[in-house]
């Protein structure tokens, strides 16, 4: 009998540990210290793979899954986006044009999403790959005529080997040009397109270059149009990006095709400029290559993309939108590559196209699956680099955080740790200028059973951690958490690669839906906002009532996220001097567009101790 308790007692005292803390977590006293974590019920019919999620003007939540990381999805053609409405708590599908699967996407100045990019073919790694392909340069040397191919055209190499477009392609006329002495040249159009050996097997790789001839073609157009190409391997083919742009309406609820990008992305960043425009930087292009600098703008009054400063950096990189116009890359990145290029942290002008490096990031090695976020209030021009591993596939993880002062002659300096190393950590602003960070796990993509089920909150000005209640969901890769017009923070996505400790069985998509309630909705006395206007105009003073509560100490502007792979780089959270007599608010609305680029903020008032009201959504325009 006394050896039985002893084997039993393990059990019987961690079954009383575990009831005990799920009182302890319900209890007010807890809730209103650390806040509360709840499970959304979401109808099994209604469960899609977050890869993106984005708050929309209307308050509703689009959570876009594309393919969702699933190959049998893209084969398909099975593309999902599913809109769930936080208030009514109610799910819609989308029809979703494209696979959208690892796609960029901006707040646009009149409140619909840009979304640009997504996934034209899934990887195929070296041991799988069956067939000898390659990127080839198809050109066309007829200044009179534009050319169509569909998918599965034949390009012959000079041995009689045969090698087929994997998709349709247009190669665009030659083009003419005649100098001062009368001499015409001609330049051939042409098209990057990816084929595969119609033939499986290692006698099909080439290791010359060789010119191709286009299958079918007859007369002048066989002698005109051809394909050139490097190789054809059997190495590791990656992921290919698309050029396919869209509009996401709010108020339509549905994707409005714009011009396409000139350049094909899959792991793109966009980002805001203060006049409006997006700029589209990275990605690996349709043939599966980093983009090697080629950037491009969206203007959203035309729907049309124009080249933009030529700069590289490695897919999904973190920039952000600072005085004067510049863009500060924090060195955060999601992963694609090399590890010795466009990784170092900088200020980079866009007009004169310089970049500024920023030394002093320890681990600096490290920051690739980091979070980065542009410090509350964004007046302060502080980003702060939190945790991160090292590249590709590397169990490297570091605790280390770090903020740089854009305000002075800007320099790292360290921050406090990270319980522990973590990668794909959540970092959202709140109203009452903390950020709440949570999830994230040791090793890449989770494994190892390595999900942190931890989450803090960082106050700036103290530039220390305090914790805060710990999730239930573990959230690894393809993870994303944003604030909800009513304070909370909701949580989406987890993509591990495996689903045990020793990495022996496949992992699943966390299709799950974790809400977190934070502390400050716990108190009484929440203030109100009143009558106001919806349009705000820089540097002028907008009048709301206070319909509720007592004093108020401080207004903030906030921009509504768009997150995917920890990067979200829309987010921020903009001071705005309040005077308050009786239930009259004046808000002084800031001047500087590169602070607060035009479209529509989430206006949150707070008291003295932080509680925030519900937030009023109201519109910059563009100047």
């Amino acid at each position: 009998m006394v050896v039985l308790a002893g084997l039993n007692a393990p059990a019987a005292i961690s079954y009383a540990e575990r009831t005990y803390h799920a009182y302890r977590i319900e209890q007010h006293g807890y809730k209103a210290r650390f806040g509360h974590w709840d499970l959304l019920d979401v109808p099994d019919r209604h469960r899609v793979d977050a890869i993106h999620a984005a708050l929309l003007r209307t308050g509703k939540v689009l959570l876009i899954a594309g393919s969702g990381n699933n190959e049998k999805s893209f084969d398909a053609g099975s593309f999902k986006t599913l809109l769930w409405d936080p208030v009514r708590n109610t799910f819609k599908h989308v029809p979703t044009p494209d696979d959208l699967f690892c796609s960029g996407h901006a707040q646009l100045p009149g409140g619909r999403l840009l979304v640009a990019g997504g996934t034209a073919r899934y990887e195929i790694m070296a041991d799988k790959v069956e067939r000898a392909a390659g990127p080839m340069l198809v050109k066309n040397e007829d200044p009179d005529v534009t050319r169509s191919f569909r998918r599965g055209t034949v390009f012959r190499a000079p041995d009689g080997r045969e090698y087929r477009a994997v998709r349709a392609f247009t190669v665009p006329a030659a083009t003419k040009h005649k100098s001062r002495k009368g001499k015409v040249t001609v330049t051939a159009g042409e098209v990057r397109v990816f084929v595969e050996a119609a033939q499986k097997g290692r006698g099909q790789v080439r290791k010359r270059p060789a010119q191709y001839r286009i299958e079918g073609l007859s007369g002048s157009d066989r002698r005109n149009l051809y394909g050139l190409a490097q190789a054809m391997t059997l190495d590791k083919q990656d992921y290919q990006g698309i050029n396919a742009a869209y509009e996401f309406d709010p108020r339509t609820e549905r994707y409005v095709p714009v011009d396409p990008m000139a350049e094909s992305r899959w792991y793109p960043t966009l980002v805001t400029l203060s006049d409006g425009r997006v700029l589209a930087v990275s990605g690996l292009d349709d043939v599966g290559q980093i983009i090697n600098g080629k950037n491009e703008i969206f203007d959203p009054r035309k729907r049309t993309w124009s080249t933009a400063p030529h700069r590289y950096f490695p897919t999904y990189p973190a920039l952000f939108l600072t005085r004067g116009g510049k863009l500060f890359y924090s060195g955060s990145n999601a992963g694609y590559g090399p590890a010795d290029e466009g990784r170092e942290p900088g200020l980079w002008d866009l007009r004169r196209n310089t970049f500024q490096r920023v030394p002093g990031l320890k681990d600096a090695d490290e920051t690739e699956t980091s979070a980065s976020v542009l410090l509350p209030p964004a007046q302060d021009q502080k980003v702060m680099v939190l945790g991160g591993g090292g590249v590709g596939e590397s169990k490297r993880s570091t605790a280390r955080t770090a903020v740089v002062d854009l305000k002075r002659s800007p320099r790292f300096t360290d921050g406090p740790d990270l319980p522990q190393g973590t990668r794909y950590l959540s970092s959202v602003i709140l109203p009452d200028d903390t950020v709440f960070t949570t999830g994230g796990s040791v090793d890449y993509r989770g494994k190892s059973d390595s999900d942190i089920h931890h989450a803090q909150f960082y106050t700036p000005r103290k530039n220390a951690f305090r914790p805060a209640a710990a999730p239930v969901v573990g959230r690894n890769y393809h993870s994303s958490a944003l604030l909800l017009p009513d304070g909370r923070v909701a949580t989406f996505g987890s993509d591990p690669l495996y689903a045990d400790p020793d990495n022996t069985q496949t992992g699943s998509f966390e299709q799950r839906v974790e809400i977190y309630t934070p502390p400050y909705l716990y108190r009484k006395g929440r203030p109100v906002l009143g009558a106001g206007p919806t349009e705000l105009q820089r540097g002028a003073t907008a009048r709301f009532a206070l319909a509720a509560g007592g004093k108020v100490a401080t207004a903030r502007l906030m921009r509504p996220s768009a997150v995917t792979h920890t990067t979200d780089v829309e987010q921020r959270s903009v001071e705005v001097p309040v005077r308050q007599r009786g239930r009259s608010l004046r808000l002084s609305v800031p001047k500087d567009p590169a602070l607060l680029p035009p479209g529509w903020y989430m206006l949150f008032v707070s008291d003295g101790k932080g509680t925030p009201s519900r937030a009023r959504w109201v519109h910059v325009p563009p100047r």
